[in-house]
């Protein structure tokens, strides 16, 4: 009932949840017939059904060596993440990944559900990884020798400054969009992006991810880790929980904004970053993630719910932004939209009000200065639309369709 009410109330995201639903049912069948391949495809699309929608624009040998870069990543996050393993043993682990990679025969066991899968039959990646090229091979194991080596040095350091924010989502995402980079100029579809622009698009995602996860990770057990820094969360409280308890909810959503804030200073590398490529695949591929974290900041900015529950766009709306999301011009819309949302919500007297206003002219100032904001539909809805018994009628009708469709093909 949630998916139709929303529906009712949005009724031009129906169309993008059907092309949404249906590629991610072509997905499902894009399954490579040998053993470690299929496996490598379908525990992609169990880790992270998004991604898994956003490789296949890319074309097969670029997508194999991405699908493998991310698993790769994914086994290596899935050792740091679990606290249930002693730090004696996790460390060396982390330092030596990039060399498990190269063995057919290694796996540990640790981490839940189909993280523990991915670890347990690690083999399959391994095995699909040697089957790369030599570059992307190269290139693979680098980044997982970086990553993983940042990763042991915050296993037993604490990030205090804004400094110490940077340098931690440096290693686990801005390494990935310097990696990602190497793989594309290995594929000899784009030149080789700086590494400052590549570390931005990472930054920015992981700083987005950091902001909307804050209850689930502050609730992990046996043990919660946290990357807000204590330079921004202790002008606030004394103790990082006290965000999520009601009576510090002014003080919680400060903090919120300040963070929020930080994120904003990489959008205009990330926009230029954009602006560089040449290949609409890998265009799209690095796009469409860019436009959901900045509508995520949105709906999280200057919102208690991210320390209630669970913030993030509705279905409808990322099924938009990945339809949509196809042109440069496409993306100036989008953070144009999303940044205009968002600063609709400033209220003057909040303490970073100023700074915050700040960076989102800046980043309406790029994005009118492209020339291209008359070119794109408005993601933002300015009234109250209303609806006829015909119209909700017909959706009734369609969406029966769909489903009769959908279960006939699973049958």
């Amino acid at each position: 009932m949630g998916t139709l009410r929303a529906i009712l109330k949005n009724p031009d995201d129906l169309y993008p949840l059907i092309k949404l639903k249906l590629a991610a049912r072509h997905a499902e069948k894009q399954i490579p017939p040998e053993p470690h391949w299929g496996f490598c495809y379908l525990m992609l699309q169990k880790v992270s059904r998004s991604f898994a929608l956003v490789i296949q624009q890319l074309p097969v040998e670029l997508r194999d060596a991405v699908c493998i870069f991310y698993l790769v990543l994914r086994a290596l996050d899935t050792v740091e993440d679990d606290t249930s393993i002693p730090t004696d043993v996790k460390v060396p682990i982390l330092i030596s990944f990039h060399q498990h990679i190269y063995d057919r025969e290694w796996h540990f066991s640790c981490g839940t559900k189909e993280y523990k899968v991915l670890m347990d039959q690690f083999h399959h990646v391994s095995t699909a990884f040697l089957e790369l090229g030599k570059n992307y091979q190269q290139a693979i194991e680098d980044i997982t020798m970086r990553m993983g080596a940042g990763m042991a040095k915050f296993i037993c350091k604490e990030v205090e400054t804004t400094y110490d924010y940077d340098e931690y989502c440096h290693y686990v995402a801005g390494l990935v969009g310097l990696g990602l980079s190497k793989l594309f100029h290995a594929s000899g579809k784009e030149d080789l992006a700086s590494d400052s622009l590549s570390n931005s698009m990472g930054l920015f995602l992981q700083k987005t991810n950091i902001i909307r996860d804050y209850l689930e990770d502050i609730n992990e057990v046996p043990k919660c880790r946290m990357f807000w820094p204590r330079e921004i969360w202790s002008k606030y409280v004394n103790k990082l929980e006290e965000l999520k308890y009601e009576e510090n909810s002014v003080k919680a959503v400060q903090c919120l904004n300040d963070m929020v804030t930080n994120a904003l200073s990489h959008v205009e590398d990330c926009l230029t970053y954009m602006s560089n490529l040449r290949d609409p695949a890998i265009f799209r591929f690095c796009a469409i993630p860019q436009v959901m974290a900045i509508g995520t900041l949105a709906m999280c900015y200057d919102n208690i719910e991210v320390f209630r529950g669970v913030v993030k766009m509705r279905r409808g709306l990322t099924a938009k932004a990945i339809d949509r999301t196809r042109t440069m011009a496409d993306v100036y819309g989008a953070f144009f939209d999303f940044s205009c949302m968002l600063k609709s919500k400033v209220n003057n007297n909040d303490p970073n009000a100023t700074k915050t206003l700040k960076r989102l002219e800046a980043i309406l100032k790029t994005c009118r200065d492209s020339g291209t904001l008359n070119k794109r539909k408005s993601y933002v809805i300015k009234s109250e639309p209303t609806y006829s018994p015909v119209l909700i009628f017909v959706i009734f009708i369609l969406l029966a369709i769909i489903l009769a469709h959908l279960s006939g093909n699973r049958s």
